[in-house]
């Protein structure tokens, strides 16, 4: 089912951002139980089954309280799973990638935590490390990168085969933890463009 986030994920994309008013936007939860907590700049997005009216009395804002840590572990419930707070980078598919399938790596770790948050995932890979693609946050095209640390470098030329296997044009999304900073150079060096910052949620 079409999630009205995925929408707003790929207005923003295009350029095209809430308005800064500091204000909060309460939208029905996603697929799977999952909820979550999104912020743009000077606006916040919250999927959630709780109604609207119970979120806005917790008084998160645009400007930052929708990701505090009290008001996180509210939307949870007390014994609910909160993720890690990423940055949530795009770019576009250049359709060009010469990066394997993989059918033999359904018990690599990365695949299993892939599959824990994503519908969908396909895993390519050679000996640099792991790519997986699939349907992540509202359904966006979501990529994720296993590498082996062994080697510096990796981590880049398998992003940059990554977002050849998307055909060209078409948005793929990351989320990258801020305190990942080699990571997250790696990504911003090959054109991965910052749009918000989100945290995934499931209640009890």
């Amino acid at each position: 089912m079409h999630h009205p986030l995925l929408d707003l994920l790929t207005d923003a994309a295009e350029g095209r951002f809430p308005a800064v008013d500091g204000g909060v936007t309460v939208l029905p939860p996603l697929a799977g139980g999952w909820e979550c907590s999104v912020a743009f700049t000077g606006h916040a997005v919250i999927a959630t089954a709780r109604s609207a009216d119970e979120v806005l009395q917790q008084r998160p804002d645009g400007f930052g309280a929708s990701m505090a840590p009290d008001f996180l572990r509210w939307l949870a419930g007390p014994k609910g799973f909160i993720g890690v707070i990423d940055a949530m980078l795009y770019t576009r598919g250049t359709g060009s990638s010469s990066l394997p399938l993989r059918t033999d790596a359904d018990d690599h770790p990365r695949v299993k935590y892939a599959r824990q948050y994503r519908s969908d995932v396909r895993v390519y890979g050679d000996e640099r490390g792991l790519v997986t693609i699939g349907a992540g946050l509202a359904g966006r095209r979501e990529l994720s990168v296993e590498a082996d640390t062994h080697n510096r470098g990796h981590g880049t030329s398998l992003i940059k085969e990554a977002i050849g296997l998307v055909p060209e044009g078409e948005l793929l999304f990351a989320a990258v933890s801020p305190g990942n900073a080699r990571s997250l150079r790696a990504f911003l060096s090959l054109g991965f463009t910052p749009i918000g910052s989100e945290a995934l949620i499931r209640p009890a």
